[in-house]
């Protein structure tokens, strides 16, 4: 089975939802749906997940200017995760550091 939760998200945009909501943020494999999300992060971090909403984040694109000319191409598309948790629950991604 391939791993379901890559890594949480943790931005300025994200931290104040956390805060205002109690929702935090995970980049998630692309063919995971919400109920294999949802059991992956009550099993991972012991917490009751009331709401599971996923999105797809398209690739920006970029340039780059060189000697040999203008080289262009895209960043890499992610599926992205915002997990709603019960009243009075918490994850605290900075434990293991």
């Amino acid at each position: 089975m391939q791993q379901i939760l890559i890594k949480p998200l943790i931005t300025e945009k994200m931290t104040s939802d956390t805060e205002k909501n109690n929702a935090y943020g995970f980049v998630v494999a692309n063919g995971a749906n919400k109920v294999e999300i949802k059991k992956a992060v009550e099993k991972e971090y012991g917490v009751t997940v009331m709401a599971v909403r996923t999105m797809r984040v398209d690739g920006k694109a970029r340039q780059r200017f060189t000697k040999t000319g203008v080289i262009k191409g895209r960043t890499v598309g992610y599926k992205k995760a915002i997990i709603s948790i019960a009243e009075g629950e918490m994850i605290d991604f900075y434990e293991n550091i």
